[in-house]
């Protein structure tokens, strides 16, 4: 069944004048979103109700989530797959939080983690517990994704060290090249001509020969 990207009809599951939404964020378009509409649709969130963005988490400047968050009003409820879903960055899924439970007055689910259900937590003790346990998890998203960049930046200088090729692999010049960018170089032939003779472009002699 198609998400709808942005809603159309105000038909919508209630509980007196509580709307039910969902939100979906994928990294990239190539990743695949059914395992949080599976969960959406399990809590019973209506399909025209769910929002989904394919873009990094690293902040909220996302279309659909921009959307969902002026469209919900006050005693409203948001359904979350899970928190890194929300975002990856620890300082603006906090501030975001406050926004939405603060000054928009909905009510948040995170349903891989139970603690997190704002509508649990009204007396002072739940509030407390339910802050707490976003900051941790906050922190462990940002800490991951921030792990993530680090061993990939580790691989690829390890890869240097290891004289492994990184990038797409260069065509081997033809035969006759290594003589012509000598030549080219004692000022005894031009490039546009050693290109000629090659059979290759200008722009590929020059860039070859300026490491030879």
């Amino acid at each position: 069944m198609e998400i709808r990207n942005e809603v159309k009809s105000r038909t919508v599951r209630e509980v007196g004048n509580i709307n039910t939404y969902g939100y979906i964020r994928v990294s990239t378009k190539e990743q695949n979103e059914d395992r949080q509409l599976i969960a959406l649709r399990e809590a019973f969130v209506p399909e025209e109700n769910i929002f989904l963005d394919k873009q990094s988490g690293k902040n909220f400047q996302r279309s659909q989530y921009k959307r969902l968050v002026r469209r919900m009003k006050k005693g409203d409820l948001l359904y979350i797959k899970s928190i890194d879903r929300l975002g990856r960055n620890y300082e603006e899924i906090l501030e975001q939080w406050r926004v939405l439970i603060k000054e928009k007055g909905v009510d948040i689910v995170v349903l891989d983690m139970p603690l997190l259900d704002t509508r649990r937590g009204k007396d002072l003790m739940g509030a407390f517990l339910s802050d707490i346990v976003l900051q941790v998890l906050s922190f462990v998203a940002e800490n991951e994704r921030r792990s993530i960049r680090q061993r990939q930046a580790e691989g690829i200088e390890a890869a240097r060290k290891r004289g492994a090729h990184l990038g797409r692999r260069q065509l081997p010049m033809p035969e006759g090249f290594e003589d012509l960018a000598q030549t080219w170089r004692k000022g005894e032939i031009s490039s546009r001509a050693a290109a000629e003779q090659l059979r290759i472009s200008h722009q590929t002699f020059l860039r070859r020969a300026k490491r030879v």
